[in-house]
């Protein structure tokens, strides 16, 4: 495929990204407060969030996979079009496998697929960082606007898993409700975790607004 499609693909995602990004937390908040609500249309919505939120999972893969890819054929990463093959295969078997993890969720195979989930993230995430880091200080030979967008992308890696444990903090308090009933105290709960994850999904796309930037102005090349 030519490198301006990989391009124009790259941009096209980031797009998808933002908009799922956006429906997400519209109907996340109206479910969030959407107390007299009967708790069976709430669990219908809260489940298509859930759904909608895998187009989030879809597109941090889809970059992580064009963006190898381009670098490796731009020249910026060693391994030209190898690496740049490498990369699309490990992004359909990562695609593959975050829709594993989905579809099996509420399976007890599933919360053993979701930790395995997580626990390749932290190990991208730690690689992104240290890369980035060790390019910075000349360790790794990469131009500085690149390796700093490694480190960025591993903080947008950090924000989604941070954003993952409100996730799970908020079906805690979502069980209890489906168990025994809603309550002031629980809704306010729910509220409070709600704005304190749209507040890391904040910081995750400033951090996308800066890997955006630096692919731009590529500074001091």
């Amino acid at each position: 495929m030519p490198i301006d499609a990989l391009l124009v693909i790259h941009i096209a995602v980031l797009g998808y990204w933002l908009g799922a990004e956006f429906v997400i937390n519209s109907e996340f908040r109206f479910v969030c407060r959407a107390a007299s609500m009967p708790f069976e249309e709430r669990k219908r919505l809260m489940e298509h969030v859930m759904d909608v939120d895998q187009h989030v999972r879809y597109a941090l893969v889809l970059q992580a996979g064009l963006g190898t890819a381009l670098s490796a054929l731009l020249g910026y990463f060693p391994g030209g079009a190898t690496l740049a093959w490498a990369a699309g295969l490990a992004t359909l078997l990562w695609l593959a496998f975050v829709e594993t993890v989905h579809r099996l969720r509420h399976r007890a195979s599933g919360k053993q697929l979701a930790f395995l989930d997580r626990l390749v993230r932290y190990v991208l995430l730690a690689a992104l960082v240290l890369g980035g880091l060790a390019a910075v200080f000349g360790a790794l030979a990469l131009q500085a606007w690149l390796a700093w967008k490694l480190v960025l992308f591993g903080a947008v890696i950090a924000c989604g898993i941070g954003i993952r444990y409100y996730i799970i903090q908020f079906f805690g308090i979502w069980r209890q409700i489906e168990a025994t009933g809603s309550s002031p105290s629980r809704e306010r709960a729910i509220r409070k975790n709600y704005a304190a994850g749209t507040s890391m999904l904040g910081v995750l796309w400033l951090c996308i607004a800066a890997i955006t930037t630096l692919s731009i102005l590529k500074p001091d090349t």
